[in-house]
């Protein structure tokens, strides 16, 4: 009896195991691709519940979600003799899950060196300041030329984005004296600029004056105004004789 009850419990054993490597199920973002005696099945089984013949097939789990590789750190040499040390992150997804098993042995290992390698050679083409300054149109040439080497591999890249640019510290204080001068330069053309200006105002200002002589003793109210008004101390100005001249004539023009 006792042996009995043993091989019953080695065939549901048995049948369990059989039943879990036949049985599987592949979430809404992954592919089953199905190998059958060795050889690939055309169409990569899932979402959902599907059947393996035990023994016969063998299945490789494919992930169809955007993938964050981080790029690690890179030493370039720029086109302008600048030594950098420079990382960026890429995002890309499977398209093509038969292509990511069979086209290459480790698809992420891979696209990290591939990522790597046309990461030094595109910065090495540019100079520091294009680096710095045209990071969007770098961006965009990375992305195009690994999104090329990877497309045999299944593989769409989206995004490639250089994210740190690490400068030696004697070219940091370099351009910081550069941006300290070119400050200083703008700063003196805009004051030379706004003296210009200001001087053909004194110079339209004078031609009126010459015309209108009364207009000099007008300002010259205008001031003392001025003053009287932020200042409660007594200040003695001053009057032309011109003044009284003009008044004069004023006075008598009435008359």
């Amino acid at each position: 009896m006792s042996t009995a009850l043993i091989v019953i419990a080695v065939i549901a054993v048995l049948l369990l195991v059989l039943l879990f490597s036949t049985v599987k199920i592949a979430r809404e973002y992954e592919r089953g691709v199905i190998f059958r005696l060795g050889r690939l099945l055309p169409e990569p089984k899932g979402p959902g519940l599907f059947l393996l013949i035990p023994f016969i097939d063998r299945m490789e789990k494919v992930d169809l979600r955007t993938v964050t590789l981080n790029v690690p750190p890179q030493e370039v040499i720029t086109k302008d003799n600048v030594p950098v040390r420079v990382n960026a992150v890429a995002y890309f997804r499977i398209v093509e899950p038969k292509a990511a098993i069979v086209q290459v042995e480790n698809y992420m290992v891979a696209t990290s060196q591939i990522s790597q390698t046309t990461l030094r050679s595109v910065l090495g083409q540019h100079s520091l300041d294009e680096l710095l300054s045209e990071r969007d149109k770098i961006n965009q040439i990375l992305q195009s030329i690994i999104d090329e080497a990877t497309s045999p591999w299944g593989i769409k890249v989206s995004i490639v984005e250089v994210k740190d640019v690490e400068i030696p510290s004697d070219m940091q204080r370099a351009m910081a004296r550069q941006a300290e001068a070119e400050r200083k330069r703008r700063a003196k053309v805009i004051s030379a600029e706004g003296e210009y200006q200001a001087s053909e105002r004194l110079k339209d200002a004078a031609a009126v004056m010459a015309q209108q002589p009364i207009t000099v003793q007008l300002r010259y109210l205008q001031t003392l105004l001025e003053i009287g008004a932020t200042n409660n101390s007594t200040i003695v100005f001053p009057i032309p004789i011109e003044f009284f001249e003009t008044l004069g004539l004023q006075s008598k023009t009435r008359e």
